[in-house]
């Protein structure tokens, strides 16, 4: 599969992505984040946990598939991982990390996690068939499209 090896992967944009993430001990939130433009390694977007659309910018790495980015209230870092299922044609995209809270937050300092995923039409061959993705991705996409999908 030489050629799937030598395509070149970018991170989906404008793209819409359901997130889960989980600070200290408080319970998982679940919201939107929306990455507007992936341009060069620059990451331009919003978040939305609770209702409002905060803007987010950072950095995106395409040879490592690492990804960093801030909101007013955190810093966030992680990793992406691809899951092509050829039977259905789609590939899921899933970006997971850790984050730390910020000033002005009321959490400023405290650590978390996150998880984010969404997905596209596979076209071409896979990337990767590995195993299933976390069970992370299969939240954050009920979230995204709603339970009923």
């Amino acid at each position: 599969m030489q050629s799937a090896q030598n395509t070149q992967l970018i991170l989906p944009s404008p793209s819409q992505w359901g997130i889960d993430a989980a600070v200290g001990e408080r319970p998982l939130v679940s919201g939107i984040l929306v990455m507007n433009s992936v341009t060069g390694n620059q990451v331009n977007g919003t978040i939305n946990f609770r209702g409002t659309f905060i803007p987010i910018r950072g950095y995106w790495n395409e040879s490592t598939k690492q990804i960093r980015f801030d909101s007013p209230y955190a810093a966030y870092s992680g990793q992406l991982s691809i899951f092509d299922n050829p039977s259905i044609g789609v590939r899921h995209f899933v970006l997971n990390g850790m984050l730390i809270m910020k000033p002005p937050s009321l959490q400023a300092g405290e650590h978390g996690t996150w998880i984010a995923t969404t997905n596209t039409a596979l076209t071409g061959p896979p990337m990767s068939t590995s195993a299933l993705p976390p069970v992370g991705a299969f939240l954050t996409s009920n979230f995204l499209y709603g339970s009923g999908r």
